[in-house]
């Protein structure tokens, strides 16, 4: 089942590199890393394409379309580098070209939670300009970057003076005037938990500010007795009407897309009748069907002519009862229009894990979606975009170019610091990762694979060094009361010198093994439960990532607060 092993995704600059130099003696070699997945459910054939379009943690997208070009972008939170950007031309096969967030000095995730951060980034075009709106959950609030081009550079922050809330989005109207739409607590008082409302603001391109009060548009649509968390909107225009378009419910299978229309800019805004509204949700299914994606919503349309529209929404992929490693993912579905209004999926209706494609000339087949796999040989001296670490480095602990090496370090991945850990998102629920490691450990000194959901739950197989004996160990962390190194799950002494090791996913088990040299794949632990790495379990609002990492215990080191086992669509600082 498993396809032919594939070439390396053409790097992209990312502006992550590092000199010899910044890397100390302590030091593990990577020759290579694996992903690989096989994809469940139907396979399209010719004309068809599958869902989701962009696999793995990559959440609330937002997408534009400049001429003949689409690009798009996701959430991160408090992982670096911050914001993906891909691009494509048939909006089923997407590239990625940089990230946003590419510069330490342009946001700080210090100290920040996993799930805190870069909250739902909205991505538009005006003028010759790119802009992305977006929210820094757990300090400083809104902001807007730009650039001349999507791949980057992107400017440094500018902070929105006076606009609260999160999810802030920008329309530009055919009069030229610009304008943005946010969440924001609803006018006068919250009526009910979770009440909140979408507000609207004339916004200055010269200064990138918003100034004015605001108008508040709509605490909620007609879809729900008490709505709640109203929240990623949009604004765009068709045929005389403004419509606004939202999430709602909540960010976990309550989740749902709501749209409004309007004869002026300022409202006000009708809900769309309730045959209609929500116009995308999977609430209203069975929780035992086949195949679920759940947690629909937190969509955007593209507009391909006068009568083709597009949407890209973002959706989970359970194995059991809410549970799922690979995080919220990116879907596309085309938009029918019935009596003036847009609509994704009829009630009732499941998202199809195949559908026929957009009629685009066809982009080039990228590792997104479906089986594939990829070796990294870091022999770049910049790093392929997809890579991320845990918050905003301060020192250059990697170096690429002839493999990967990372310098052991005593912030380790349980510290809620910024360990020598690199990560590439789990985008299967059957994925593999490997590695060959060199490393010759001091006593409390480790090396090796590790499948991280946030510091305080992961798994990891790591070549070590105890009472003076080289060993592979299996670990596994699954809270904050457990060892920032994890529980032990099985030691074994190994020979000095090269070692593979490996992680397999298989839904919610993992198998952690091992191969010495000339040597067959050993099985150090079997059929672990990998629950913890779902954020029904750990919390928050991310999925897995799994890479190679290095660290040592030196000392006292300070432990992060517990990522809460809030629900999506709970409040966290002021955002949700």
């Amino acid at each position: 089942m498993r396809a032919a092993w594939q070439s390396l995704v053409a790097s992209a600059s990312c502006l992550l590199t590092a000199t010899p130099a910044a890397v100390a003696a302590n030091t593990a070699r990577f020759a290579w890393v694996d992903y690989a997945g096989v994809a469940n459910g139907p396979a399209p054939r010719g004309g068809q394409f599958r869902n989701p379009i962009i696999a793995g943690y990559y959440p609330d997208p937002s997408v534009v379309r400049v001429g003949d070009d689409v690009y798009l972008v996701n959430s991160t939170f408090a992982w670096f580098p911050g914001i993906p950007v891909w691009h494509s031309k048939d909006l089923v096969h997407w590239r990625q070209i940089g990230n946003a967030i590419d510069r330490p000095g342009q946001l700080d995730f210090s100290g920040r939670r996993i799930s805190e951060g870069v909250f739902a980034p909205a991505i538009s075009y005006h003028a010759g300009r790119f802009y992305i709106a977006n929210t820094y959950v757990g300090c400083g609030g809104n902001f807007v970057i730009t650039a001349d081009r999507p791949e980057g550079p992107w400017s440094a922050p500018t902070w929105l003076k006076n606009v609260d809330g999160i999810d802030p989005s920008l329309f530009f109207d055919d009069d030229g005037s610009a304008w943005l739409v946010t969440n924001d607590l609803p006018e006068g008082r919250e009526h009910h938990a979770g009440e909140r409302a979408i507000w609207l603001r004339r916004f200055d391109v010269k200064s990138l500010q918003a100034p004015g009060r605001g108008r508040m548009l709509t605490a909620g649509s007609n879809a729900q007795r008490a709505p709640v968390w109203i929240e990623g909107p949009h604004l765009f225009r068709k045929d005389g009407y403004y419509y606004l378009m939202a999430a709602e419910g909540g960010t976990d299978e309550k989740h749902s897309e709501v749209i409004f229309r309007s004869d002026t800019i300022a409202g006000p805004y009708m809900p769309a009748p309730t045959s209609i509204n929500p116009i995308l949700t999977q609430r209203d299914l069975s929780a035992d069907r086949p195949d679920a994606v759940t947690s629909t919503g937190h969509a955007e349309l593209v507009r391909l002519d006068r009568d083709r529209w597009w949407a890209v929404f973002l959706g989970t992929r359970p194995y059991a009862a809410q549970r799922y490693n690979t995080g919220r993912e990116t879907f596309l579905l085309p938009v029918t229009w019935r009596d003036g209004w847009p609509v994704i999926l009829p009630h009732a209706t499941p998202v199809p894990l195949v559908a026929n494609a957009p009629a685009l000339p066809a982009s080039p087949a990228a590792a997104t979606t479906g089986t594939f796999s990829i070796r990294d040989r870091f022999q770049a001296t910049t790093l392929d975009p997809a890579w991320m670490m845990m918050r905003t480095p301060r020192t250059r602990w990697w170096r690429s170019g002839a493999g990967l090496v990372l310098e052991a370090r005593a912030e380790r991945v349980g510290d809620g610091r910024q360990p020598s850990f690199l990560g590439r998102r789990q985008q299967h629920a059957d994925a593999t990762l490997t590695t060959l490691v060199t490393f010759r450990p001091a006593d409390g000194e480790e090396a090796g694979l590790v499948a991280v959901q946030n510091d305080n739950y992961f798994l990891s197989i790591a070549v070590t060094r105890e009472r003076g004996r080289t060993i592979v160990r299996a670990a596994r962390r699954a809270g904050l009361a457990e060892p920032a190194t994890g529980r032990t799950l099985a030691r074994r002494p190994v020979p000095g010198g090269p070692i593979a090791l490996r992680l397999h996913a298989r839904g919610a088990r993992y198998d952690l093994g091992y191969r010495t040299p000339g040597g067959a794949w050993q099985t150090l632990a079997a059929d672990v439960d990998g629950t913890n790495l779902s954020s029904a379990v750990a919390g928050g609002f991310v999925g897995t990532l799994m890479g190679p990492y290095a660290q040592r215990s030196v000392g006292a080191t300070p432990r992060p607060a517990q990522e809460e086992p809030y629900h999506l669509g709970d409040t966290v600082d002021g955002a949700r």
